[in-house]
């Protein structure tokens, strides 16, 4: 991957992430390849059951099964080459991405003895309409957790400049919300923000997506020193992150640069889901 090829493929990105949170909507230039995640509340049944997070719920995120479950299961991932220009190449790769994270979570899981099913996963080359909401402008991917799919768009000019190390993140990153959502991290998440003011709201998100960031980074790690996981892409990665992660979006919800930097060289470094355990983080460390 040249530094030119790379540079393109990051510039590319500007604008193309997108937030939905309940009654948050921002627009964003954080990624390497786009994509972000669009996520719903519980039904307002639920909500209305438990509007206070009590301890047993907060321990949910502060203290999951999952984060004593040590390295991620390395699957020997390898999703072949990515050139550019075939749609065809461009969906075996999304494919085979998520294939090997449905094997490498599903293990997680099973280390943590809590039940796991996978995300669906829906290849698109133009906007849809999801439960969550409308196709926001500028979104390449999104989550939507109230029928546990992960919609990733396949747009021209990713398609003229992939970027393999970058896709492969973004797919991580969009499946480690699905992980904060069937392991019950989520359900404190959403509780809690329900009771929030602004600030506390902010906060929670940025729990939230520093911890999927930190998850994406624990899954490439798996494949550090791989052809698709170099280290010089991986540092170009990560510093690109630590000097746009936050530009774009006119809130804190995601964490400064500086912050997203931090966790992904965190997640990357140790290997495992308890090292991404933004939620008992000192509130410095999730600015």
């Amino acid at each position: 991957m040249t530094l030119v090829a790379a540079t393109l493929a990051l510039a590319l990105a500007a604008a193309a992430l997108v937030l939905v949170l309940a009654d948050v909507a921002t627009t964003s230039t954080s990624g390497v390849t786009g994509g972000q995640q669009l996520a719903a509340p519980p039904s307002a049944a639920g909500a209305g059951r438990e509007r206070v997070a009590d301890a047993a719920t907060r321990a949910l995120a502060t203290l999951n099964p999952l984060y004593r479950t040590g390295r991620l299961t390395d699957v020997n991932c390898s999703p072949g080459p990515l050139p550019p220009g075939s749609m065809a190449a461009y969906r075996r790769f999304l494919t085979r991405v998520t294939a090997c994270l449905n094997k490498a979570w599903a293990a997680q899981f099973r280390k943590a003895k809590l039940p796991f099913t996978k995300p669906r996963l829906r290849i698109i080359t133009s906007k849809v309409k999801t439960p969550c909401g409308a196709w926001n402008t500028g979104a390449d991917g999104v989550y939507c957790s109230t029928d546990r799919t992960m919609y990733l768009m396949i747009s021209k000019e990713q398609l003229r400049n992939p970027f393999p190390l970058g896709v492969t993140r973004l797919v991580a990153h969009e499946y480690g919300h699905h992980v904060q959502q069937v392991s019950g991290i989520w359900r404190y998440y959403w509780i809690a923000r329900s009771a929030s003011g602004k600030a506390g709201r902010l906060q929670l998100s940025r729990n939230s997506e520093l911890q999927a960031e930190c998850f994406s980074a624990v899954f490439m790690s798996t494949m550090k020193d791989t052809e698709l996981v170099t280290a010089s892409d991986w540092a170009y990665t990560v510093d690109w992150f630590r000097k746009n992660g936050a530009k774009g979006w006119p809130q804190n919800d995601h964490g400064k640069g500086p912050t997203q930097a931090a966790w992904m060289t965190r997640g990357f470094k140790r290997g495992t889901p308890g090292s991404c355990n933004t939620w008992a983080a000192k509130p410095r460390n999730v600015t």
